[in-house]
């Protein structure tokens, strides 16, 4: 039971005429100053001292303690750009039938706002036994390294994070990470008319084919296996030459089962081309069901499942939880929403879940 409703109250209009002025305001990757400037006005009006660098704004509780522990609740303020279908100006807060549209409605807005508000309501409380940081974070939908990356560093040690993405507030207790590699088979350039030379688009075949029906044997109990999928592939330069080169392109979603490094490492005893992973920042995460973040909000009702798309938790040390209002549906769609009611819901349950730990 939340100890005080008019406050969680006033904090949800806030939250939400936030979440116009993000909406009206562009935050494409890398372009996300405006909005940054917005979230800084927040606190600024607020009183809550914040620190900035580059797009990202964070804040800590007044009555933080260094002794204490700290809980990190993160989400992020830049979007993609519009996709073509919309048939509403997307930098339109519009409301109708209970729904807020506009671009980042839902993908992140509606958390991030819902966020700030349960950070401010823990703000002043001088009864914590963690401490509470809010970090409004940039570069999320391209997992940029002057994100949540950039900010890490200058946080102190944290214990667990909730990580606000549209789950429809259910816990996403395990994230697959991503690991893109680069694929090159070398063969040796002939005549197409001659039987010379080493066609690289067949030893190519043969690596893909390996791609397509190796298994990795272990396997997730909330991720599943393993999933490695071959999306780009280019050769040759004109019909009658044999290509000496071919190029392909691999997506793999990687669980907790299995470091990075360790499928690059299977990924070379088996194929002959050459590999060249393009990262290694964007690993699988989880938080144990036993933690009490997980536990408090099953205790609500609540549902676990793991997640097979990426987040800003891919870039945390520490054990995380992906949570939020909205619809990970919606995201990117064209005429995004996010229901009222949501932000509603989401500040509530933020609250109440972290009034079982951090009291």
């Amino acid at each position: 039971m939340i100890q005080n409703s008019n406050l969680v109250e006033t904090l949800t209009n806030d939250a939400i005429e936030l979440l116009k002025d993000l909406i009206q305001t562009e935050s494409f990757s890398k372009q996300e100053d405006e909005t940054a400037a917005i979230i800084e006005e927040f606190f600024r009006a607020r009183n809550i001292p914040y620190r900035r660098k580059k797009n990202n704004i964070w804040a800590r509780n007044k009555y933080f303690d260094a002794s204490k522990p700290t809980v990190l609740l993160n989400s992020h303020h830049d979007t993609v750009k519009p996709n073509p279908s919309w048939t509403l100006n997307p930098f339109n807060p519009l409301l109708k039938d209970g729904k807020l549209y506009g671009l980042g409605s839902n993908d992140a807005g509606g958390c991030l706002v819902s966020l700030i508000a349960t950070f401010c309501y823990f703000y002043y409380r001088d009864d914590l036994t963690y401490n509470v940081i809010m970090a409004a974070t940039a570069e999320e939908e391209i997992s940029g390294r002057e994100g949540l990356e950039m900010v890490a560093p200058e946080l102190p040690e944290i214990s667990f994070a909730i990580v606000g993405e549209p789950t429809q507030m259910h816990l996403a207790v395990a994230e697959k990470g991503l690991l893109v590699l680069d694929c090159i088979a070398h063969g040796k350039s002939g005549h197409a008319a001659r039987n010379e030379g080493e066609n690289a688009i067949y030893k190519a075949i043969q690596d893909i084919n390996w791609f397509q029906t190796h298994q990795f044997p272990k396997v997730s109990e909330n991720l599943g296996p393993i999933k490695m999928t071959v999306t780009i592939i280019g050769a040759g330069t004109q019909h009658n030459v044999v290509p000496d080169t071919c190029k392909f392109t691999v997506d793999i979603r990687v669980t907790e089962q299995y470091t990075l490094e360790e499928i690059i490492e299977t990924v070379r005893k088996n194929i002959g081309s050459e590999v060249i992973p393009r990262s290694i920042r964007l690993k699988p995460s989880s938080i144990p069901m036993e933690h009490p973040i997980v536990q408090a909000g099953i205790s609500m009702g609540r549902t676990t499942y793991g997640s097979p798309t990426t987040s800003d938790q891919a870039l945390l040390d520490c054990p995380s939880l992906k949570m939020g209002p909205g619809d990970s549906a919606r995201s990117h769609t064209a005429d995004e929403y996010i229901y009222l009611e949501e932000i509603v819901e989401g500040i509530q349950l933020y609250i109440q879940m972290l009034e079982k730990v951090i009291l």
